[in-house]
């Protein structure tokens, strides 16, 4: 059933604007050239996160934020495997797949280890990443509670992610 989702939400689209005579191709080609600009000016922001990110695992210096955060997150009752994914999740979706990826080769994936790291990434966002693109889009520049209050949730959303698993 759900492989015909896409399909008939295409041809429902299609019939819906040949029913309000809107010519669909010109349509999508004027937002597929609006879209240029907005992956140019996105662009430099995505590149720095991205640099960001391959320096923190390339110097070690999130090796090391786990060794000194691994008390917090062991009292909190987050395992000391995951503290680099929570850790790396606020910056990079695909970075966090590769840490989960790893996870699973590692543990397997009916380990309490591995049911954690899919809950953690199920329910945390890649937080600055996110931030980095809606700021360079719009005019909100100041971001003074939004960033902490969203890696609080993230990290409470770890914690019972890991608790959840525990019970169940």
């Amino acid at each position: 059933m759900s492989a015909y989702i896409i399909p008939v939400l295409f041809i429902s689209l299609f019939c819906y604007a040949k029913y309000k005579k809107i010519n669909a191709y010109d349509t999508f080609v004027k937002g597929a050239k609006k879209a240029i600009p907005l992956v140019i000016d996105i662009f430099p922001f995505i590149a720095t996160i991205m640099v960001a990110v391959a320096l923190l695992r390339t110097s070690g210096a999130i090796l090391l934020l786990a060794k000194v955060f691994s008390p917090v997150f062991s009292f909190l009752g987050i395992p000391g495997e995951l503290i680099e994914l929570v850790l790396l999740r606020p910056f990079t979706g695909s970075g966090s797949y590769a840490l989960l990826n790893d996870v699973l080769l590692q543990y397997g994936s009916d380990s309490y280890i591995s049911r954690c790291a899919c809950v953690i990434l199920g329910c945390s966002e890649t937080i600055f990443y996110v931030t980095t693109v809606y700021t360079s889009q719009t005019k909100v520049k100041r971001l003074l509670y939004a960033i902490p209050i969203a890696l609080i949730a993230s990290v409470v959303g770890s914690v019972v992610a890991c608790l959840i698993c525990k019970v169940i």
